[in-house]
């Protein structure tokens, strides 16, 4: 199926004329709660630097004991395994609140945290137009929202293709799922040609095809070079352990990642509108994020911390420039705010609960019989 081109997303409308009270008063509440108790929306706090400094040194850590070439090869499988959490964690809790411009209020401290998106083997500025502008104003969305287009033998929307695989996809989705981080090491280069045809590289993005070219190249070939080629010539391992090892790395990190993501959008009662034939979808943009995303686990202080507050997506999708240490407390204004004008607010109770519902959905999205 042909992709829609920029050109073409941008006729979609959503209907905000409309819908403008609420919209008006939980912006004017949230705003409220910061004013009031004269609190930045950014994370500049010694909690948001603290869980930082730990993730960065679960990646790092395990990575430096790995070159001292001290353990044996099975407990340089556990050390990978750290990275591959560590990874996760950074994508989570760092990277994703840099490049949302919500981790600080300084827009060098947020390019730097961004930029940690290395670390995965990804591409800040691919990433940015996929997750920030297409996924964030598009949500659930199909041939839009990238996020659940078909991947590879995968239905991720109720209005994708259905193929006769698809009944199994509840089989195997969660081993596909570990392959997502190694993904940026191809998929990024054939979306700089993509989006520059697409017309991404006008404004506000303000890329050049050449210049990312250059420079995705450079840091693939310094990311590869940093955690395959400089291990195996320090250390007494094989070609292939070396590679064993990366896989094992991207595979757990991949699938943190994933899972996570998925919660969020890929469950039961989300929604997933598509545009009328003048393209108009039926609702303002915020209230399109109530009906398109879910909340899980919001009471495991465990995940809070570790995912970077992406179990509360509903908060994160409606206010994505502010840092997700603040979602716990915007929470409850964004609940009672959207039960006060009879909105969804859509949430799994646990962690497993989610997953369970992202099972079923799947099952319900590969035999035909979920609905939009």
């Amino acid at each position: 199926m042909q992709a829609i081109s920029a050109k073409e997303k941008n006729k979609i409308k959503f209907n905000n004329a409309d819908n403008a009270d609420f919209t008006n008063t939980l912006r004017k509440r949230v705003d409220n709660y910061f004013k009031e108790n004269n609190i930045s929306k950014h994370g500049d706090t010694f909690d948001m630097y603290s869980k930082t400094f730990l993730l960065f040194c679960m990646y790092f850590i395990p990575f430096f004991m790995i070159l001292t070439s001290y353990f044996s090869a099975w407990q340089m499988l556990g050390l990978v395994i750290v990275m591959g959490v560590g990874m996760a964690g950074i994508g989570c809790s760092v990277m994703h609140d840099g490049l949302h411009n919500a981790y600080s209020s300084s827009s060098f401290v947020n390019k730097i945290m961004g930029a940690s998106l290395f670390l995965l083997g990804g591409y800040p500025f691919n990433w940015n137009i996929q997750h920030n502008v297409l996924h964030h104003t598009y949500t659930n969305v199909y041939e839009h929202d990238e996020d659940v287009e078909t991947k590879v033998i995968l239905r991720l929307s109720p209005n994708a293709p259905l193929k006769w695989y698809h009944k199994y996809q509840y089989i195997y989705a969660f081993l596909l799922y570990t392959l997502m981080t190694f993904s940026f090491l191809v998929k990024d280069f054939v979306k700089v040609f993509r989006y520059n045809e697409d017309d991404f590289y006008a404004k506000p993005q303000n890329g050049n095809k050449w210049k990312e070219l250059f420079v995705l190249s450079v840091t693939k070939i310094a990311y590869l070079g940093c955690v395959i080629i400089l291990p195996y010539y320090l250390l007494d391992l094989s070609l292939g352990q070396i590679l064993l090892g990366f896989l094992i790395m991207h595979m757990v990190c991949g699938l943190i990642l994933t899972v996570i993501f998925q919660l969020a959008h890929v469950v039961e009662n989300t929604s997933h509108p598509m545009p009328n034939d003048e393209g108009n979808l039926e609702n303002a943009w915020m209230i399109h994020q109530l009906y398109t995303t879910a909340n899980f686990a919001k009471n495991n202080r465990l995940l809070n911390w570790y995912a970077g507050g992406l179990n509360y997506q509903v908060e994160h999708h409606l206010f994505p420039s502010i840092c997700h240490i603040h979602y716990p407390k915007i929470s409850n204004i964004v609940k009672n705010t959207a039960q006060e004008f009879g909105l969804p607010y859509r949430e799994n109770q646990s962690f497993l609960g989610a997953i369970y519902s992202h099972f079923k959905m799947l099952k319900a999205l590969g035999n035909g019989t979920a609905q939009g």
